[in-house]
C-alpha cells in the first residue's frame, strides 16, 4: 500500500522527493494543490479501494506523505 501510494504521489507532483522525504508537507512546498487534491483522492479510490469524501477532507491530515500512508491503511 505505501509503494502505491508514493507511486501515485509521485506522479500528481511531478517530483520523487515525496518517496525520499515522507515528512515533507505537500502543500507548504507546493508540490500539491486543490486540484491535485482532488486527483489524489481520484487515483487513492481507482487504485486503493479507498474513498474520501472532499467535504471530509481535513488538509492538515493529509500534508505528508507519512499521514497519506497511514489514512490509506487505517481505512482499508
Amino acid at each position: 500500500m505505501k509503494d502505491t501510494v508514493l507511486d501515485i504521489l509521485a506522479d500528481l507532483t511531478g517530483s520523487e522527493e515525496v518517496k525520499q522525504d515522507l515528512d515533507i508537507n505537500l502543500f507548504d512546498n507546493g508540490l500539491l494543490d486543490s486540484m491535485g487534491t482532488v486527483q489524489m483522492l481520484l487515483e487513492l479510490d481507482n487504485q486503493c479501494d479507498i474513498q474520501v469524501p472532499v467535504s471530509e477532507f481535513e488538509r492538515s491530515e493529509w500534508d505528508t506523505p507519512n499521514k497519506i500512508i497511514a489514512k490509506v491503511e487505517a481505512m482499508k
